[in-house]
Formats: structure tokens, C-alpha cells, sequence
């Protein structure tokens, strides 16, 4: 199975919370797709930017996106308590039951 390992740190003088988390993945999303739409004429206007500068553009975009997902974990391993270890365990389980992974070797916890 190929895997993509990014690690991603817990950032410094926030204060996420749930709500605030979401709309900020909300937020970086939209400029996920902007990205994605504008700067490749996706959306009917002429480009001003190379393929390379989009790809770029994409590119740092998507690891806003990813830092944000990151620190909605750390707000429900830290305020609600949530085993983040077991629910990727159950997201990789669903993954295998609908066929998108043909296998897996789970990590348990000692």
C-alpha cells in the first residue's frame, strides 16, 4: 500500500476550537478550489498564471488545508477527549470494506 507520512505540528498562540477549526478548514477549502478553478482558466478567465505557479499555488493551498484538518485533531484529542488512533483505525477498516485498500497492517496500541 502506498502512503503519504506528513507530520504536522500543533501551532503556537491559538486558541482553535471546534467551530472555529471548521469554518477555518471551510475557509482554506475555498482557497483550495480557487486555486485549483481560477488560476487554471477553470473558471472562464483568461490565466495569469503558468501551470508551474498554479501547481504551486495548489500545492500550498493543500497544506494550509492539511495544517487545519491537523489542528481539528489536536482540538478533539485535547477538549473532547477523542482516540484519534482508533478512528483511523476504523477509517482504514471502511476503507478495506468498500474495496479502496486491498490491505492494511493496523498499529495497536500496547
Amino acid at each position: 500500500m502506498n502512503k503519504k507520512n506528513i507530520a504536522l505540528p500543533k501551532l503556537n498562540e491559538l486558541s482553535p476550537t471546534l467551530e472555529s477549526t471548521a469554518l477555518k478548514l471551510m475557509e482554506e477549502t475555498g482557497e483550495l478550489a480557487q486555486a485549483m478553478g481560477k488560476f487554471r482558466g477553470l473558471n472562464g478567465e483568461k490565466v495569469k498564471k503558468s501551470e508551474k505557479e498554479a501547481l504551486k499555488m495548489i500545492t500550498m493551498e493543500l497544506m494550509d488545508v492539511a495544517q487545519t484538518a491537523v489542528t481539528m485533531m489536536y482540538v478533539l484529542e485535547e477538549e473532547y477527549d477523542v482516540d484519534l488512533e482508533q478512528a483511523l483505525r476504523e477509517h482504514m477498516d471502511k476503507l478495506l470494506k468498500k474495496g479502496y485498500l486491498t490491505s492494511y497492517s493496523p498499529r495497536k496500541n500496547p
